[in-house]
């Protein structure tokens, strides 16, 4: 978990303040017992986390793809390349939506705007020791060397909503 203390008081007014303008179906399935509040979620959310992420065409048409997911101080990030059509779309549209459904116990979805980031700079440099610590292991140094060309580009999530859903004993 890479929270601060700031980070978890932000979230959690952005997700008491989804709630407060969310519709009654909404409400009557993510009742109160069955949200997570920031803490818990930054608990959950570890690693990387696979999304569902939508972006939109020029003329208004929503297209989703996975992308991996890294939530990081209260907020998802993900990357892609420059040469993808995602990186289009964003670069012209910063409105996306998100969600993480590992299964039908556990959701959270995010609507914002993708803000891209230099993992380069030294603002980010926590960010960029993150994704090492996750994709190395797993892709060897090539990962990095890659991270290292920019042949990859990262954005966060700035939330606007941010939904949660936990019914654990959706599992048994």
């Amino acid at each position: 978990m890479h929270e601060r203390p700031e980070d978890l008081t932000e979230l959690q007014n952005v997700i008491d303040s989804s709630y407060r303008a969310a519709g009654p179906h909404l409400l009557d399935i993510s009742t109160a017992e069955r949200r997570l509040d920031a803490t818990e979620l930054a608990g959950r959310l570890t690693g990387m986390r696979l999304l569902a992420l939508a972006t939109s065409t020029r003329d208004g048409r929503p297209i989703v793809g996975p992308v991996d997911g890294i939530f990081y101080r209260g907020r998802f990030h993900f990357g892609s390349s420059h040469s993808s059509l995602r990186y289009r779309h964003l670069s012209e549209r910063p409105a996306v939506s998100a969600t993480h459904l590992p299964g039908e116990s556990f959701a959270v979805t995010v609507h914002g705007d993708a803000e891209f980031i230099d993992t380069t700079a030294a603002e980010h440099a926590e960010f960029r020791r993150t994704l090492l610590d996750i994709y190395v292991p797993r892709f060897g140094q090539e990962w990095a060397d890659m991270l290292d060309r920019g042949d990859a580009w990262y954005a966060r999530i700035n939330p606007r909503r941010v939904l949660t859903f936990s019914m654990p004993e959706l599992d048994s």
